[in-house]
Formats: C-alpha cells, structure tokens, sequence
C-alpha cells in the first residue's frame, strides 16, 4: 500500500487505509484539567513544578498553540524477514501526523511526524495475535489525536508531552478495557504511539519561530528549567545544555544483522532478486560497513557464541579485503536471557575463543527482562565492567532509568519512538549521571529515519546510529532518497546528517 507522504511535508497524505478527521478543536482542554484529572494516579514518573501539578508549567511569549491534527496509516511488507527476540516480522506499519500550529503573533506552521508501530517488540504477547495488538495501538493512536488537538494553551512541545503523558497512559487503559485485551497496553507501546505526534508538534514548534527544533531547548523557548522534568537535581540547568544546537556532520551506521539473516552465499535458501546485497560481505562493500549490530537469541548460549564468531570471520574477511583496520559491534539480546550468569558466561566464552571480536564489542543492548522491578535479581554490575551494558525496552521514563542504574547498567539507548521529548530528557539525565548513550531506531524507514538521525545527530557523545529499513524495508525510503541522499545512500559506512540544519526536525531542508 503506497501513500503520498511528500518530503516537505506539505501536501496532503492519499491513502487507501483509514485516516483520522482533523481537528476543529470542538473542546478547549487546558493542563489544568489534563492535570486534575490525571493527579490521583501517578502513573507518569515526571517530577512537576514546585507550583503544584493542576497549575500550568510555565507562561512565555514562544509558545504556540495547538490549531489542527490529523494522522493516516501506511503499510509495507518487508524484502526478508527480521528475526529479533525469537520473532520474524515481515511487515510495517507507519503512523504519519500532520498538525498545524500557531504562535501567539498569529504565525501559522504545519509540521509533520512518523513511526513505525513497532508492535511486536512494544507490545509483545504470547496471547494475542499481531493484528490484535497492531489495531489496539491503531486505536490508541486516535485516542491520543484528540486528547493532542484538544490541548488548548500555548506552551512548548516538551511542556505537553509531559502534560499529556497520563491522558495518554488513561487513554491506553480504556482501549484495553473497550477491546477486552488479554494483556492492557504498555507504557511502551503506548509512547511508541504518541511519538509521532510529539515529531510533528516539534517540527511545527522550530518551523513556526524559524529556527532548527534542537535550537529551541534554551530558556528563551522553554523557560522551565529542567528540575520541572527531572527533579530537583537539576535545578538551574536547562535543556540545551545537554543538547547540540548544530548537528553533528555524519554519524556512523550500525547495519543490523538479524538472527535469521543469511552471512555468506551458503547461508542464503533462496535469492530474493531484487539488486540488494542478500550476504554481509555484499552489504559490507555496497555500504562501506564498519559498525554491526549483531541480533542473539538469548537461549540458545552455544548459537549464540558461534554465531558471534562466525559474524567476526566473515567481517575480518571482509574489512581485510578493503584494508579497514577498525570496526565495532552491538549485541543485541532483545531481553531473552534467562539471567546475568548467561551473559557473564556468554561473555567469557566470546572472549576466549576471539579476543580481538571481543575488544571490538561497543556494547551489550537489553540482555534480561524489560521489567527492572520485577527482576530485582538480574544486577548488570560485573557484566557492566566487562562490556557496557545499554538499557532499551525498559527505559520508559526517569524512573527506570534510575532503577537500571542502580542494578548496575551503565548506558542508555535512546529511540525518537519513544518520543523526542522523552529521548531529550533521558539524553539529559544519561549525561548528567555519566552513562553511555546510544541512538537506535525501530526498523525507521523515511521520516521517521529523519528524525532517528536528527535526534542521533544532536546528542553529544553518540556519535552512532542504528539505519537497517534500507535492508528490510527499503521500498518505504525511496520517496525521501533524492531529497536527502546523505541519509539514505549509505556509501562509507556513515549518514551525512548536516543535511538536517534546517528549520523544525529538519525534513523540509
């Protein structure tokens, strides 16, 4: 299914897939009453204003409001399989926004937003079917586009994502209970949801006032300080000093190797044909590859070893033949092993049998069960001296990533579909607590991979980004290739990010 979801953002999305009525703003709601109803439950882990929570969170000139929000559906089937947490997905679905909105002078903006739903690894279920919890987050996705367009203030896009943040969570619980869920729709599933709509306001925020959307993270656009978000701890900082105002040149490229994926000719069953690289080496000269995020089961430690090794041969093959001397690894175990003994052991034998893959290993993604508070147990601290240890599902607010800091991980990945606000503020925190900070995306193709690399590009210290919808979904990139060739061409192993200088989140440069 084909949508005509332009580069610039501007013209109107066709699709033959259900799309949202747009917003006449039928009910001015203000964060007082977001707030008073929400109070009681306590489920968004932000701190608030020193004020009281039913006041609103800052008054300034550089605030907009507001005007329009619409959304539409768009599907692809993947080329070949993507094999990560014991699943195979085959198929995306992206949700696109648009929303318009006005600053107090009376300028008018439309920005836009995108994200994959990502469902399987949002909202995972032994119980339900993928359809199940593809049209539950379809139907949140709704919810959170009125509760979005019926926000009657002006404030600045990361004031309403921590606003709104417990009317969206209200908004999942009632979705579960009206489609009797066997399992209520996460915290995470139900960020992923919201996140392009924050993308959109954001976009329409830097597009209103001129200026690039990480360029107005400084008091002159968001007065509050960042203690209103994160604590007290913060207080006097604002939210630029952690962010850059210019993107960095080029970032780069974790190519993605999922657990399933073919490694050389006599892996592959049968050829798809359609003139992409089907082995590693192929997509190693075609890319320029020196970054490889390696997808592991979890369960299986001997697969899990060999298949660290054989990946290791075939890149040391491969880098030798270009005369590259240096080159990185992820892994990724999409939170399947049992225990920290697995990793420690997985890590000692990894070590043994290849120490020079082993020096090569940048960092280790999610090992254990999302679920810190439930797995008290799985303290990371002696894998964490090894190797650094990277939280991902869990990180759903400031909340778990203390938690995870305290049970000894050491890193933090950040997602734009967990919501540039969100990512901002953790970036923030990451820095503040001395963590190790990573960009990955959600299988991200056209704008939501602009915003992937916008949000990567303005983060100090990650200096990398996972990019693998050219792989598995590269038919949804090809409408954004000619308008932004640096970050859809990959031909040196790095996204040429500079060409995101332009005003909001950088898609209509």
């Amino acid at each position: 299914m084909q949508a005509e979801f332009q580069p610039n953002g501007e013209a109107k999305l066709k699709m033959r897939n259900r799309e949202s009525p747009k917003s006449t703003r039928p009910v001015g709601i203000s964060r007082r009453a977001f707030l008073g109803a929400s109070a009681a439950l306590g489920r968004a882990v932000w701190p608030r204003p020193p004020q009281g929570r039913n006041q609103a969170i800052s008054v300034h000139p550089k605030g907009v409001r507001i005007e329009e929000v619409s959304f539409r559906f768009e599907d692809f089937l993947y080329r070949a399989p993507y094999r990560f947490g014991g699943r195979d997905v085959d198929r995306v679905t992206l949700l696109n926004v648009n929303c318009v909105v006005r600053t107090r002078s009376g300028r008018a903006a439309r920005g836009v937003g995108s994200m994959t739903m990502g469902n399987v690894w949002a909202f995972p279920s032994s119980t339900m079917s993928y359809d199940s919890t593809l049209g539950a987050m379809k139907a949140l996705a709704a919810r959170i586009r009125t509760l979005t367009a019926s926000y009657a203030e002006y404030a600045h896009p990361v004031e309403v994502a921590v606003v709104l943040e417990p009317a969206y969570l209200d908004a999942a619980a009632e979705v579960s209970r009206a489609l009797r869920l066997d399992v209520p729709i996460p915290k995470l599933a139900t960020l992923v949801t919201a996140s392009p709509f924050d993308a959109a306001l954001h976009d329409a925020f830097g597009k209103a006032h001129g200026v690039s959307s990480y360029a107005a993270l400084g008091p002159e656009f968001l007065p509050s300080d960042l203690s209103t978000f994160l604590g007290g701890e913060f207080k006097g900082e604002h939210l630029d000093r952690y962010v850059l105002k210019v993107p960095k040149p080029r970032l780069a490229v974790f190519h993605s190797i999922g657990a399933s994926d073919p490694i050389v000719e006599g892996d592959v069953r049968r050829r798809i044909g359609d003139g992409l690289p089907e082995t590693l080496p192929e997509w190693i000269r075609l890319n320029g590859l020196t970054h490889f995020k390696i997808k592991l089961d979890g369960n299986k430690l001997d697969w899990d070893v060999e298949r660290v090794l054989k990946i290791d041969r075939v890149v040391n093959d491969a880098e030798r033949e270009r005369a590259v001397e240096k080159w990185f690894y992820s892994l990724d175990f999409n939170e399947r092993c049992p225990n920290v003994e697995y990793v420690l052991e997985f890590i000692q034998r990894v070590k043994e049998k290849t120490p020079g893959g082993f020096e090569r290993i940048q960092y280790i993604e999610q090992p254990t069960a999302r679920d810190l508070k439930a797995h008290r147990e799985n303290v990371m601290a002696r894998a964490s001296k090894l190797v650094p240890v990277v939280i991902d599902e869990s990180l759903t607010d400031l909340e778990s990533l203390l938690v995870a800091r305290e049970m000894g991980y050491t890193g933090v990945a950040l997602k734009a579909c967990k919501g540039i606000s969100q990512s901002l503020l953790m970036a923030a925190a990451g820095e503040k607590y001395k963590m190790f900070l990573c960009v990955q995306d959600l299988t991200c193709p056209g704008l939501s991979l602009i915003e992937s690399a916008g949000l990567a590009a303005h983060i100090p210290g990650a200096d990398t980004i996972e990019a693998n919808a050219r792989e598995y979904v590269p038919a949804a990139n090809r409408p954004w290739e000619k308008k932004f060739p640096g970050l859809f061409a990959i031909k040196d192993g790095t996204m040429r990010t500079s060409e995101l200088a332009g005003p909001g989140l950088g898609s209509s440069a």
